[in-house]
């Protein structure tokens, strides 16, 4: 971590020729990878990386540089090459420009019971190798196996031409496993991902080769299931399919930057009703051992838990420093980079709508014939639009109100603020799904929630007829 006094002379430097804002963001990073491929242990990788971004806020407009020299004279030149680029001209010796930095710690605490960097290498193999083993011995139609570990330790220093200082220690597990059945005609796959704010506690308190196990038993169950049908039909999504739906259908359309921008089929909504009066949506980065959590985001903004649609209504937008100087806002804390190689953008942190008052059994009773949802894939939305389209991992017939033979090959189709607007149940479950959200060439991690809902009518992609 940088110094006190240099960090002032980089901010003085970066607003010598004038500016609005101007922030240091200093990182390192050490990470741990294994990947047990096919029965073998293909890659073990372990490294460290550091950087520092500079950031000036000239009218409205960012000035960014990055550097992986630690060295004093090379960081006061990239603050030096961020003001030119601001069109203030270059900057020479500068007017005085002091602060009064002080120091602050998170307000939230994320405990580590056991940090990964003390856990010994030869425990993480055999957790991907037990893992692996599991998968395989599951059913003699397991044709692949691929299991992977990962955990980053990861120190930042955030100063801020505001007078701050904000440091934050972010620990990280994550593990995946991805199954591949085949009968010999029809390829399936499982896949079933653990992760979170968290040390190697984690799978002390997750059984990861349950997991495994689920994986391949989904994979091996789709072989045997039929297509799905298509069309028009009332869906019910599960707790358990995870808040993929939450984060594609109306997450990224409340980032501010998309928003304001007009890239937002929510943009100028605040106040006006855009779901259900049942339907309320929350970001919240304060949530121990989540994945998307965080102490202060990567501006040094206090994390905290933000509503943004309550009851319906659309109350504020997800916004970064920047979006709300433009917007005249506060920022909600989720300035969020990949690392000091990438400018902050507005993004989401763990993102949920908020369980409702139905058990979820009185959910998928209430059909008399439509689908349920208990796994989603992958999912796209046009943003300005609201359009989406979901992959259906795993899914059900509901027939006479109970969940009847499996179906693959599904899809759902629809407009983000349509769905929300129809849901007319929502369950007393919450149930999370973890990943890693792209935006602009850069991710982050993320989770996303919801508990089981019903939807009238939604467009299922399957087989015709």
């Amino acid at each position: 971590m940088l110094d006190p006094s240099l960090l002032q002379k980089i901010i003085g430097k970066a607003l010598a020729n004038g500016g609005e804002y101007a922030d240091v963001y200093v990182e390192l990073r050490e990470t741990t990878a294994l990947v047990v491929e096919d029965g073998k242990l293909e890659k073990v990788i372990t490294g460290s990386e550091a950087g520092v971004g500079i950031r000036l806020i000239c009218e409205g407009k960012t000035s960014y540089a990055f550097s992986n020299d630690f060295a004093p004279e090379a960081l006061l030149a990239a603050a030096a090459e961020v003001n030119a680029a601001s069109g203030r001209g270059a900057s020479k010796e500068g007017r005085d420009w002091l602060i009064n930095l002080s120091v602050r710690r998170p307000s939230v605490a994320f405990p580590i019971e056991l940090p990964p960097s003390e856990i010994p290498l030869e425990r993480k193999i055999g957790l991907v190798r037990n893992s692996d083993r599991t998968a395989r011995a599951f059913d003699n139609r397991i044709r692949q196996v691929t299991v992977i570990y990962r955990d980053s330790l990861q120190k930042v220093q955030i100063v801020t031409s505001e007078g701050t200082i904000s440091l934050d220690d972010r620990v990280h597990s994550t593990a995946v496993v991805q199954v591949v059945a085949s009968d010999g005609t029809v390829v399936q796959t499982g896949y079933e991902p653990l992760g979170g704010f968290a040390g190697f506690e984690l799978f002390a308190r997750n059984d990861f080769e349950a997991l495994s196990a689920r994986a391949a038993r989904r994979a091996v169950m789709m072989l045997g299931a039929r297509k799905s049908p298509g069309g028009r039909m009332p869906v019910v999504i599960s707790s358990s399919a995870g808040g993929t739906m939450i984060h594609e259908a109306i997450g990224h359309g409340l980032e501010a930057d998309l928003a304001r921008q007009g890239l937002s089929v929510f943009s100028d909504r605040i106040g006006t009703q855009v779901a259900s009066n049942l339907v309320t949506v929350v970001d919240d980065a304060t949530m121990p051992g989540s994945r998307g959590s965080y102490g202060f985001d990567d501006e040094g903004v206090p994390s905290r838990k933000t509503v943004l649609v309550e009851n319906g209504i659309l109350k504020t937008y997800l916004y970064d420093r920047l979006s709300a100087m433009k917007n005249h806002a506060d920022s909600t804390g989720n300035g969020r980079r990949e690392s000091a190689r990438h400018r902050p953008i507005p993004r989401m942190s763990n993102t949920y709508i908020a369980p409702g008052s139905t058990p979820p059994e009185k959910i998928v009773s209430s059909l008399d014939r439509g689908l349920l949802v208990t796994k989603m894939g992958g999912g796209q939305v046009n943003t300005v639009t609201g359009d989406f389209v979901f992959e259906v991992q795993e899914g059900y017939l509901i027939e006479n109100g109970q969940a009847g033979d499996p179906v693959r090959e599904a899809t759902l189709t629809g407009n983000g603020p349509q769905v929300l607007m129809s849901v007319d149940m929502v369950g007393t479950d919450l149930g999370f799904s973890i990943g890693t959200c792209g935006k602009d060439a850069q991710g982050v991690p993320v989770s996303d929630g919801m508990p089981t809902v019903r939807i009238p009518e939604m467009v299922v992609g399957g087989a015709c007829g």
